[in-house]
Parts: structure tokens; C-alpha cells; sequence
């Protein structure tokens, strides 16, 4: 049996006297697609950076792809972030380059310095003929050479799927990618971010607040409260009141932003 993708044990990560993520311990295997659900302050953001290595944890392990990471060279961590893409909740992209030049910038971590420069300068026509694909993969190939800035916010979003998709990782993270859409394009961008990930057998680990969407498309649901895990469990055998519960907050609990 493979190792896990991720394997974090009694993690806990602190800012101050608050408890970001509280004595934490998940598996998630190779190839899995997993939804992490709660409000805001419960802990999702700070989970999905002990995973992706750009948070270390105060207490507990953190292992990725079945190495603890806690004795990581500087170098060896960046070759390790190269194989995980991450779509932070404002999509990380430069709003004055063109769609190409932001997703070269996906695989700047598996290049060297001059060569990222020179890419994003003048992209090779390999490069843009594999970026011209992905963009037709996620429909909008039309943008290539479109200013990031005059992009409607669904089809950023895809831009980020599209540098995501160019850095050919083994995993993707993405901290609430749906947030600032309407429904229908949260939707479509949820069930394509899962159809992407069967069908390039990355690990997807998404943090969500649309509960539905999670119960609709993840086989797999992490409920997070407090920076406590509540529950972890195929969506079908969560009951009702305890989603209701996950998300009924104290007035301590609002002020809570992690």
C-alpha cells in the first residue's frame, strides 16, 4: 500500500493563545478528493497550510507524501511545494500579466531563477501550446493573451485552475475557491476542479462554506469547529444536526478569523 498524500498526527498550530488547529490528526490517501467544511475561524485556511508545507505546526507531525517534513532543508521544501499547487482564496494571480505569463508562473518552482524570468518574458512555444490546451480544458482558450485584470472573477478562477493544472502537481489545495462567485459559477467550478482531479489523479483537498456543494460533489467531508476536527466521514453519514451544529456559532467564536 502506497503512503498517504498527507499525514498530519496530534497537529496543532497557534497565533498568540488562539489555537488555530487544535491537536488536528487526518489521513488523506493518493488520489483522494476530500471537502474541509466549517465557518470562518474554524480552523480550514491554517489546515491547508501545515499541508502544504507553508506553516509549521507547534506540536504534532506533518508528513507528505510519507516523508515528516519537520527535518526539511530550505531546498528540500521547495522541491516538495512543486509537486503540490495551491489556489489561495484571492487566486494568487498578477492582475497586470497576461493569462499565459501568470500561469507560466505555475511551474516557476520546478525551474530555476533565470529561466522563470525568461519565460515569463518571452514564453517558449511549447509552453504556450501546453497552456493553450489546459485553457481549453477549463473553456477559456480564448483568454491567452488577455490582461488578468479585465477577466470577469469566474474566469480568474479558471486562470488559477489553468497554472494549477500547468505545474502538473500530485496534489492540489485551494482555500475557498468559490467564495466570491454566484452560485451557478461556484457550481461549475467545484464539479470541475473534481472532474480535473479523477482525471489527472491529483489528491484535491478543498476548504468550503457551501455545505451542499461539498455533500454533492466530495465523497469525503472533514468538519472543522474551533480548530477541532468534529467529524470526518462520507457525507451520507453525517446527520443533519450536526451540520446545523458545525456552523451555529458563539459570539466568541464570530470574532475568529483563521
Amino acid at each position: 500500500m502506497s503512503d498517504p498524500a498527507f499525514s498530519l498526527d496530534a497537529v496543532t498550530c497557534r497565533f498568540g493563545d488562539l489555537a488555530a488547529v487544535d491537536d488536528v490528526s487526518l489521513e488523506v490517501g493518493q488520489g483522494e478528493q476530500v471537502a474541509l467544511i466549517g465557518p470562518s475561524g474554524s480552523g480550514k485556511t491554517t489546515l491547508l497550510r501545515l499541508m502544504n508545507t507553508m506553516r509549521a505546526p507547534d506540536a504534532g507531525r506533518v508528513s507528505v507524501f510519507g516523508d515528516d517534513i519537520s527535518q526539511f532543508s530550505a531546498k528540500e521544501l521547495r522541491k516538495l511545494r512543486s509537486r503540490l499547487a495551491t489556489i489561495p482564496q484571492h487566486l494568487g494571480l498578477v492582475p497586470n500579466l497576461t493569462v499565459v505569463q501568470n500561469i507560466i508562473l505555475g511551474r516557476g518552482g520546478k525551474r530555476g531563477a533565470l529561466r522563470s524570468v525568461r519565460d515569463l518574458l518571452i514564453p517558449s512555444k511549447e509552453d504556450v501550446l501546453e497552456i493553450h490546451k489546459i485553457l481549453e480544458r477549463v473553456g477559456i482558450e480564448e483568454k491567452l493573451y488577455s490582461r488578468t485584470s479585465s477577466l470577469s472573477g469566474g474566469q480568474q478562477q479558471r486562470v488559477a485552475i489553468a497554472r494549477a493544472l500547468f505545474q502538473k502537481p500530485d496534489a492540489l489545495l485551494a482555500d475557498e475557491p468559490v467564495s466570491s462567485v454566484d452560485p451557478a459559477r461556484a457550481r461549475d467550478t467545484v464539479a470541475l476542479l473534481c472532474e480535473l482531479s479523477k482525471e489527472f489523479g491529483f489528491v484535491l483537498c478543498v476548504s468550503l462554506h457551501h455545505v451542499d456543494l461539498a455533500k454533492e460533489y466530495f465523497p469525503r467531508l472533514v468538519g472543522l469547529r474551533a480548530g477541532k476536527m468534529a467529524f470526518d466521514s462520507d457525507p451520507e453519514r453525517i446527520p443533519g444536526d450536526t451540520l446545523t451544529e458545525l456552523f451555529d456559532l458563539s459570539d466568541e467564536e464570530m470574532m475568529v478569523d483563521a
